[in-house]
């Protein structure tokens, strides 16, 4: 028996990325990406957007990794910052979220 699941067009996600990169390419950028965790990382964005409310703030642009929750500064020539990551932290779970006024102090770091 064949696997349930949905059929996906093959040409309507490349594009849909494309677009994506193009607005990254343009300017500075901080990716949020997390699996599950949507509260800590709207907390978190919230926070980002009144202290550089300039810089666009983006949550999961593709698809997330599994247990996930890392956030990184997306300059305008293409290299990248991390400025959080949670992957190897834990247990407890708490200590894979940063405070966001962590955050923020990095980001100011890497802004000035």
């Amino acid at each position: 028996m064949a696997p349930l699941g949905r059929k996906r067009k093959a040409g309507a996600a490349p594009i849909e990325t494309a677009g994506k990169r193009e607005k990254l390419a343009e300017g500075a950028a901080v990716v949020i990406e997390h699996c599950v965790y949507g509260r800590h990382a709207a907390a978190l964005s919230q926070a980002l957007q009144l202290e550089a409310p300039e810089l666009p703030v983006q949550v999961n642009p593709s698809k997330p990794r599994r247990g996930s929750f890392e956030v990184t500064l997306l300059r305008p020539d293409n290299s990248r910052v991390e400025l959080w990551t949670g992957i190897k932290k834990g247990p407890p779970r708490k200590l894979k979220f940063p405070e966001p006024q962590e955050v923020v102090e990095e980001l100011k770091k890497y802004l000035s």
